[in-house]
């Protein structure tokens, strides 16, 4: 039996899923074209625009690819800028280095 998701992954895909359906009105495609051009059924383009989480997220990306927006997808996770991640790795790193025997300290 799966656990069910957390409230707040529920609504970001509703919500993504209505972004795409108001950018698709806004260009003036057909859900028809839309699935056609992402190489997915009509249903499957009406169930992500519902925000339907069983929709696989290689659909979502499709629909992004098509808006010409697969650039935002690339970009959600700042891992440069992961604060948390680099406060982890900075916690992690040695007191001291000590240079093995036989080595000089030059790079």
């Amino acid at each position: 039996m799966e656990s069910p998701l957390p409230l707040p992954v529920e609504r970001a895909i509703h919500r993504l899923g209505s972004d795409i359906s108001l950018a698709r009105r806004r260009r003036h495609i057909s859900q028809a074209s839309l699935a056609e051009r992402m190489g997915a059924s009509l249903s499957t383009v009406r169930r992500m625009e519902q925000g339907d989480v069983r929709v696989p997220i290689h659909f979502f990306a499709r629909a992004l690819h098509v808006f010409g927006e697969i650039h935002a997808l690339e970009h959600l996770l700042d891992t440069p800028n992961d604060d948390i991640g680099l406060t982890l790795m900075d916690e992690q790193l040695p007191k001291r280095v000590r240079d093995k025997p036989g080595t000089s300290g030059a790079l």
